[in-house]
């Protein structure tokens, strides 16, 4: 019987780690993702222009992320910013892979072994400038730009979008991207 009991405990815990995973890579209530995704369009360099606070990026500015392909199809992910209190950069490697179809921006993220979360776009320009993101809860919102600065119309549209899906744009970190904008105009 005791040995009966801890294999059915097995199970549970089983059971309750997969749903608990999978809901790491669901989607909030209200959001779709963006239809008709074109991968190859959305790779390179993105700059996070707004995200909602969350430890991991908590006190980093100048935030960017990479992304290209893996040999195993899926999307590396190159995210890097710099602490003012360390005076230093931090970079944090990541892998991506599509949740469902390949047309469908609903990707699942992982920077930590076997543990992925949701990365879902939203919201993408016509011709791939920006993109509003979210995780699998209203707790986790970005909006990423090509450039380090963005339009005063394209920061109202997220406000006004993120705000009636029910996310917490009153609490909304608009990065410093000083040191990315100094890079990105000497290059020019």
């Amino acid at each position: 019987m005791l040995v009966r009991t801890a294999v059915m405990r097995e199970r549970l815990f089983a059971v309750v780690l997969m749903v608990v995973l999978a809901g790491c890579t669901g989607v909030p209530e209200g959001v779709s993702p963006v239809g008709q995704f074109e991968l190859p369009r959305y790779l390179g360099t993105w700059y996070e222009v707004a995200r909602l606070d969350h430890s991991f990026e908590r006190g980093l500015s100048d935030v960017s992320a990479s992304y290209s392909m893996r040999e195993d199809g899926g999307v590396m992910v190159l995210n890097r910013g710099f602490s003012a209190d360390e005076q230093s950069w931090s970079e944090a490697e990541g892998k991506a892979y599509f949740v469902g179809e390949p047309d469908q921006a609903h990707l699942k993220v992982s920077f930590f072994g076997p543990f992925y979360g949701s990365y879902v776009v939203f919201e993408l320009d016509p011709n791939y400038q920006y993109a509003f993101i979210s995780g699998n809860t209203n707790g986790y919102l970005w909006l990423l730009s090509r450039t380090p600065q963005i339009d005063a119309a394209v920061r109202e549209r997220f406000i006004q979008r993120a705000g009636a899906l029910g996310f917490a744009v009153e609490e909304l970190i608009w990065v410093d991207q000083r040191r990315n904008l100094e890079s990105v105009n000497t290059a020019d």
